[in-house]
């Protein structure tokens, strides 16, 4: 044997280990039990305290505080546990009580002042300044935008954008029309929303933990944050006030959307837009 495995370049001890291990029967590793685990008799009579109408509708946890304080101790908690996985009683919350679904908001705008959106972002300088904006959904023309002081605002300032503009945009006070905002708390106060009822406005919200049920001041947001002038931090609300104020003129009078046949917002605002691709084509 040693002859053949020099002839063949293997080693003597790996044939004879291999052919050990070919030959052996395969061992059976045998799961050991404890000598304090509980035995089946014991483990039934646990299952029927746990399901018993006094603890039927208490964790365990609470099950064995209560007995402790009763000077009975049965077992661990995480042994109940694992009783009532064994038994297939062991479930989670989230199985049992879903979520609500919420219907996702769709609006619809044939023209102008039918749907606006609303919403808010903070500009960073020496005073916090708060950026509110409201955008018409036809025309995607910003139809107000301010600063306010953080330091000055009160709970009140979240009521004038609706009714300021309504007042500049020649809208009656009994004029269908929809606000779109978040569910910030400016936007679900309820001043806010008694201000809408008395105007005749009927309000939508986005859905909760949802991004982009409110596009349109996002992506305007997103517009002035990302250009070029735009400063990491204003020196003061006046300078703010100054840059927004350039920014939307520029926006309003000279920049060409895309998404109204790029056409200026004030072009198509004002009604000149048929005007405007006549004279195109």
């Amino acid at each position: 044997m040693r002859t053949a495995c020099a002839a063949v370049g293997l080693p003597i001890s790996t044939f004879y280990r291999r052919t050990r291990k070919n030959l052996a029967p395969p061992q059976v590793h045998r799961k050991r039990t404890s000598h304090r685990a509980l035995s089946l008799a014991e483990r039934e009579q646990v299952l029927s305290i746990l399901n018993s109408n006094r603890f039927g509708d208490k964790p365990p946890a609470q099950i064995y505080a209560a007995l402790l304080d009763e000077g009975v101790y049965l077992c661990s908690v995480s042994t109940m546990y694992r009783i009532l996985v064994e038994n297939d009683q062991v479930q989670r919350k989230t199985q049992h009580f879903a979520p609500p679904e919420y219907v996702k908001p769709e609006l619809l705008a044939t023209g102008l002042n039918q749907v606006w959106s609303w919403d808010i972002t903070k500009l960073k300088g020496q005073e916090v300044e708060v950026l509110p904006l409201i955008r018409d959904y036809r025309h995607l023309q910003p139809l107000r935008c301010g600063l306010d002081d953080r330091r000055q605002r009160d709970q009140s300032t979240g009521k004038r954008p609706p009714r300021g503009d309504m007042q500049r945009q020649d809208i009656e006070e009994d004029h269908q029309l929809y606000i779109h905002a978040d569910r910030g708390a400016s936007m679900k106060s309820k001043s806010v929303a008694l201000l809408m009822a008395d105007l005749g406005i009927t309000k939508s919200h986005s859905r909760p933990h949802v991004s982009n049920d409110n596009p349109f001041p996002e992506s305007h947001f997103k517009t002035l944050k990302y250009q070029p002038l735009f400063p990491r931090r204003f020196g003061s609300i006046e300078d703010a006030r100054r840059f927004c104020r350039d920014f939307f003129d520029r926006y309003n009078e000279e920049h060409y959307h895309s998404g109204i046949g790029y056409l200026t917002p004030s072009i198509v605002h004002y009604g000149a837009g048929e005007e405007c691709n006549r004279r195109r084509h």
